[in-house]
């Protein structure tokens, strides 16, 4: 037997891995994503095959459903995890290049601001859970601290928020001095401190508690009010003024 035979055997018996993979385009029809929202309804899909529809295709070793599979799989099936992941996070796996990425990034804010879409615009406080529903928008699904500030007029009037800083994963820096700015350049009467814990856990830190015990006796002595403090995290929040703490 020539010496080239076998090579040429072998190779031409060889199964490539992604030669038994079968493609989304050789499915069922009613089984396929797109034809499946289309036919059933958005509510039919599950979340793997709502992000292989964003994604439009997988590699050549797995289908778009079962490259959303592994990436939900790595965020243990969450999607509030993955939608905290980076452009560069999710380009990672094989098959995700940056616009992918990107499409799946802008999806999952789409969905977070519909869900924190307020019926109507919140003009008055009457209790922490104001405050959360004006603020969460702006700090759940972060992986950094910010710090701000709701801005009250008389009878609890809201008269704005302004972010005071930005800080690292556990930190960020408030300085009195740029809130009671800020506040005075509102002819504010009132304001309410805001930040987030990016860990999800609302329990205040002790600078936290000597923050705002530090801020709400600056505040009387400029006679503006120090309403509350919320903690903000992804599952709920914490109020310095609901546990006594003013």
């Amino acid at each position: 037997m020539p010496f080239f035979v076998l090579p040429l055997f072998s190779y031409f018996n060889r199964v490539k891995p992604y030669e038994n993979k079968i493609s989304i385009k050789s499915w069922a029809e009613e089984d396929r994503p797109r034809e499946k929202l289309s036919g059933q309804g958005r509510r039919a899909l599950t979340d793997a095959e709502l992000i292989a529809i964003l994604i439009g295709s997988g590699s050549r070793t797995e289908s778009a459903v079962e490259l959303s599979k592994r990436i939900l799989h790595h965020y243990d099936n969450d999607l509030n995890k993955l939608a905290k992941a980076s452009i560069a996070e999710l380009s990672s796996f094989r098959g995700i290049g940056e616009a992918k990425a990107i499409s799946i990034i802008a999806a999952l804010e789409i969905g977070r601001r519909r869900g924190d879409t307020e019926s109507k615009t919140v003009e008055t406080i009457l209790s922490s859970k104001d405050g959360y529903n004006i603020m969460r928008r702006h700090l759940v699904d972060l992986n950094h601290e910010e710090f701000w500030i709701i801005l009250l007029g008389r009878s609890s009037k809201v008269l704005g928020k302004e972010l005071i800083s930005k800080g690292g994963l556990s930190t960020t820096v408030a300085d009195p001095k740029i809130i009671f700015i800020t506040a005075l350049q509102h002819q504010a009467s009132g304001i309410i401190l805001v930040h987030n814990h990016p860990s999800g856990n609302l329990k205040p830190s002790q600078q936290d508690i000597n923050l705002t015990k530090s801020l709400a006796a600056a505040g009387k002595m400029l006679e503006i009010q120090i309403h509350d403090h919320l903690i903000i995290g992804d599952t709920g929040f914490f109020s310095f003024g609901d546990e006594g703490l003013l």
